[in-house]
């Protein structure tokens, strides 16, 4: 299986690097052969929040096929000025079993169309601006995840690992889920915010 993460500069580290670790884990916990890679607009060198840089695996034209989109969030407007970043993310999502956002992600997922008519949610902070810019969207508040069919949108940063955690249920099982918690020492949170 292939879960392809798709990052950008500017993007929120743990947005992608916790799901990162989740897929990652729960394939060697399990001995599953999940294939997990980074996925930037051109390939290579990505600066994210804070000056951290990363190299991605794979560009928009040239990566396997996924099983898996996942939308990291981060500072994502010029991503929304971009015709081919929300083709291919549109593309993915209908190609995909699962698409997924993490954060401010949900922007990008409702930008190229993949939200539309569906409940979903974002960083708390975000809640007012993508409700406005996105009327189409029922936005809820106080969960940490919101799954609609083959969509599944998390609140901010660290809600992006418990989302992980639950499309691993999803995917294999909750067995597997809490096993992968306990191995990354998380405490895996329940779906209401605080």
């Amino acid at each position: 299986m292939n879960i392809g993460i798709y990052i950008y500069d500017n993007a929120e580290v743990l947005d992608f690097s916790g799901p990162f670790e989740v897929f990652t884990t729960a394939a060697r916990v399990a001995g599953l052969d999940w294939q997990v890679s980074l996925i930037s607009e051109h390939g290579g060198l990505v600066t994210a929040r804070g000056n951290y840089l990363v190299q991605s695996h794979y560009s928009l034209s040239a990566h396997p096929p996924l099983d898996v989109l996942i939308v990291a969030g981060g500072v994502h407007n010029q991503e929304l000025t971009k015709p081919d970043v929300l083709a291919w993310v549109r593309q993915m999502s209908e190609q995909a079993t699962w698409a997924t956002s993490v954060c401010t992600g949900a922007f990008i997922l409702a930008k190229a169309g993949v939200l539309d008519g569906l409940t979903v949610t974002t960083h708390w902070e975000d809640i007012p601006a993508l409700t406005e810019h996105f009327p189409a969207l029922n936005v809820v508040s106080n969960q940490r995840w919101v799954e609609q069919g083959k969509v599944i949108t998390s609140a901010g940063i660290s809600a992006g690992i418990d989302m992980s955690l639950h499309l691993v249920s999803r995917l294999e099982s909750v067995s597997l889920a809490e096993r992968t918690a306990r191995q990354m020492e998380y405490e895996w949170q329940g779906n209401k915010q605080g």
